[in-house]
């Protein structure tokens, strides 16, 4: 054998002799190229891109949040780069297998583009509030965000780099070889992360526990926890039946006595804040046709959210803001039915993304429907449409009806959409959905005059229900659910998380109006009413009871405290008991 082995090697020598060839030894790779021949580098690689593309209105946020500039800033945005880098390739490593990797990748790739462009072109939290009112936008509304520059960055954050790792994914591997580097990884991610966050774990708990929200801008774990949260909510809500409420309601003394019909209109406007309301003291004269009528206008309200899923049914439970509970709100009954119980005509009409419960099992009118009148196009309904059904309900034979109007009012970012040409009296307006094209001067002036339009639709709606006076008492509520940030700080539209919102978006406008022989009807003493309206601080908390004071209904969810019509004419119910919902 060994002389098998040196006659080889002798002929290997002379082989080389002869032809000048010297043995080649085995090429190595380069360190890059042997990397890249495994997915677990282009995800890598794709949590840092996130760090710059969708991570860096977090970090922004974090740096002014904490004590900017001095050394433990300076240590906690670099722990949290590292930790976001782990987070990020931890979420990846845990969701994109290999077989469907770059299905996957690509996908991931696309939401995120998709998270920051909203994040950081308008100041949205993507927290569960936002992601449950998302999941019940309507298609036009939804149509109206589709802008060049959602296209823009959805392709220059996503699609592009989706398109490059897509090209150079590597090569399946074995089973074993696969499963060993993955766990790897895994095991690098997580004690990166652990050991981040031990490095900065005294400013970061001081930032988490000072702005707990800044959470809901890492992207894309943001989308992962608030979606959750999101669904889980909407399965309970829907896995539960609905609680009754006031079922021991009787109608009071002064309705018992009450000779004329009576209706009452609750107008809930969209997105109007208070700061640009003529009749608040505006430097622009938004409410011409208001302040001829001489309405009681609220100076000082507060919204129960900042955006239309939590407000609206808020605005109609006995549970307000200050114990608010939204298991509560939405595990049981609404005022609606409370005044169906009492023997009231009850009906709801819609031009919005609908009653978000409120209306459940009553009289439901959508625009568009059985309400249009020729004020429709392509899936949306200027307001007036809302007019449509509003005589009829005053002319009804009910003795007593309550009416709810729920308007398009100034949702956004669309603003030059909610009015028409008419009305545009503050120029040049904003004429794009997308609001990055306009000036703010542009973007206010849209906004202001579909304010205009608001108020014109309010006036015509008094005209409409005064025409009826002599024959019947009529009063009308208008309140918006939400106010809207137009560029101040940065911030766009509305959906920030309650405690951290800006006054733009939870001050709104609050207006009464009674016709002739209304306060008798419901024993309101109006100049105390107009006195409150220029002092006292209220919020949608007082609207449950403040219709039911108005309507005289007598129950255990009744709170006498946040009743303006009791406050402001016959004595307050006492109430020995109180139901199972909680009061504010």
């Amino acid at each position: 054998m060994t002389g098998l082995r040196s006659e080889q090697s002798t002929y290997q020598s002379l082989s080389q002799m002869l032809t000048g060839v010297q043995p080649v030894a085995p090429i190595r790779r380069p360190l890059l190229q042997r990397l890249a021949s495994h997915p677990e580098f282009w995800l890598a690689l794709v949590s840092l891109f996130w760090l710059a593309s969708s991570n860096r209105f977090f970090l922004v946020s974090s740096f002014e949040a904490s004590s900017a500039g001095d050394g433990s800033s300076i240590r906690l945005i670099a722990g949290l780069i590292i930790a976001l880098f782990a987070l990020n390739w931890l979420l990846l490593l845990t969701t994109v297998l290999h077989k469907p990797g770059r299905w996957l990748l690509a996908l991931w790739m696309i939401v995120g583009a998709v998270l920051a462009h909203f994040i950081g072109r308008y100041g949205v939290f993507i927290d569960p509030e936002m992601l449950r009112n998302s999941l019940k936008t309507d298609l036009a509304e939804a149509g109206e965000l589709l802008t060049l520059s959602l296209v823009l960055d959805l392709t220059l954050f996503g699609l592009v780099p989706a398109a490059a790792v897509w090209r150079l994914w590597p090569a399946p591997r074995t089973w074993r070889q696969a499963s060993l580097i993955r766990l790897s990884c895994l095991l690098v991610a997580v004690l990166t992360l652990l050991s981040a966050l031990l490095w900065i774990s005294q400013p970061f708990s001081s930032l988490m526990r000072m702005h707990r929200d800044l959470r809901y801008l890492i992207t894309p774990s943001n989308l992962i926890w608030s979606g959750s949260q999101a669904i889980a909510g909407q399965a309970r809500e829907h896995g539960q039946p609905i609680k009754a409420i006031g079922l021991d309601v009787t109608p009071g003394p002064l309705a018992q006595r009450r000779q004329r019909p009576l209706r009452i209109v609750v107008v809930v406007g969209e997105t109007v804040r208070a700061q640009n309301w003529g009749l608040n003291g505006y430097a622009r004269n938004t409410t011409p046709q208001l302040a001829q009528r001489a309405p009681i206008n609220f100076n000082h309200v507060r919204s129960c959210g900042t955006n239309t899923e939590v407000s609206v049914p808020c605005m109609f439970a006995p549970v307000g803001r200050g114990q608010y509970d939204e298991a509560v709100i939405r595990g049981h009954e609404s005022l609606l039915h409370v005044f169906a119980r009492a023997g009231w005509d009850v009906s709801w009409h819609d031009n919005q993304s609908g009653c978000k419960g409120v209306c459940q099992g009553l009289s439901y009118v959508q625009a568009g429907d059985k309400l249009g009148r020729g004020l429709c196009e392509k899936g949306r309904c200027l307001d007036e449409v809302l007019l449509d059904g509003v005589r009829s309900f005053m002319e009804s034979n009910q003795a007593q009806s309550l009416l709810v109007l729920h308007m398009l009012g100034n949702h956004g970012p669309s603003y030059w959409r909610r009015y028409p040409t008419t009305f545009e009296q503050f120029i040049p307006a904003c004429r794009k959905d997308d609001l990055s094209a306009c000036s703010r001067e542009e973007i206010v002036n849209a906004y202001d005059n579909a304010v205009l339009y608001t108020d014109h639709l309010l006036a015509r709606l008094i005209d409409e229900m005064a025409q009826q006076e002599d024959r019947v008492d009529s009063v009308l509520v208008y309140v918006s659910d939400h106010g809207e940030s137009l560029g101040e700080r940065g911030l766009y539209l509305h959906g920030m998380p309650w405690a951290i919102a800006p006054e733009e978006q939870t001050r709104v406008p609050m207006v009464f109006w009674f016709s002739k022989f209304a306060d008798t009807s419901t024993g309101v003493a109006l100049d105390c009413l107009r006195a409150q309206a220029g002092t006292r601080q209220i919020s949608h908390d007082y609207l449950f009871h403040t219709l039911m004071g108005l309507a005289d209904l007598r129950s255990v969810v009744h709170a006498p405290a946040f009743d303006l019509a009791g406050l402001c004419g016959r004595p307050p119910q006492q109430d020995a008991s109180r139901d199972s919902v909680r009061q504010p």
